[in-house]
């Protein structure tokens, strides 16, 4: 890698930067490392629907949503379809992949108009192995995905439907829990898309919601949610009210 090309974040990557402080994994590294990460960043831009990866391809980097959403998922071979994320702006993914370097496990593509920030396997494996700090910040990236892995199969198998659909929206509201300059009021996820996240019916998931519109809590319209009672909100997600 030409060292002095990390004094400066390529144009495209860097008007990004300030949006960019709106992760927690992001905004905690030092400016130095933010900058090393952001000069082998390149903007990658997508339609609704474009595919990005499919599971079984070759790993090609570390992504960004700046714009737009991406959903993950996997399709059996029976065309069976399973959503995993379903990821807004700020959300970091395809990790695992550059550290085994192994196949992608799951699919990813476009569900709107999208900007992801792409930094692309080779440049930043050698970036990794020049910059040890990083290496523990990857770490920490990885370990806060795995404990959310952890906690959603817990809920699936122990907590009430409507626990679990509060649980989610709150999840999805503050970024999967990397939002750290606010929490999103408004969420773009269609009724069918949560109760595929949840492994729900979507007759179930569509009662669950009409009581928490008709309690004040949020307000459904076509294609997203709007969280009004964060506190109320909160409660239901404890097992409360």
């Amino acid at each position: 890698m030409d060292r002095s090309a990390l004094l400066h974040p390529p144009a495209d990557a860097a008007s990004y930067r300030e949006r960019l402080h709106a992760s927690s994994w992001f905004g905690s590294l030092d400016a130095s490392l933010q900058d090393a990460l952001l000069c082998i960043a390149a903007a990658r831009r997508l339609s609704a629907g474009d595919v990005l990866f499919r599971r079984g391809d070759p790993p090609d980097g570390l992504y960004c949503v700046v714009e737009g959403t991406i959903c993950i998922g996997a399709t059996s071979a029976e065309g069976r379809e399973a959503l995993l994320a379903v990821l807004e702006p700020v959300n970091w993914f395809g990790e695992i992949g550059v550290f085994d370097r192994q196949p992608r496990t799951h699919d990813a593509r476009a569900d709107a108009n999208t900007t992801l920030l792409h930094m692309p396997q080779a440049a930043l494996i050698a970036l990794l192995d020049s910059t040890p700090a990083l290496l523990h910040a990857f770490a920490l990236l990885l370990t806060h995905k795995l404990r959310l892995t952890f906690t959603v199969l817990e809920e699936t198998a122990l907590l009430p439907a409507s626990v679990r659909v509060a649980r989610r929206l709150l999840l999805m509201a503050d970024g999967y829990g990397d939002l750290r300059l606010g929490t999103r009021r408004v969420l773009r996820v269609p009724q069918e898309q949560l109760a595929q996240l949840l492994a729900l019916s979507r007759q179930t998931v569509n009662q669950v919601l009409k009581d928490l519109q008709a309690r004040g809590i949020l307000k459904v319209a076509y294609g997203e949610i709007e969280l009004l009672d964060f506190a109320g909100l909160r409660d239901l997600a404890r097992g409360e009210g």
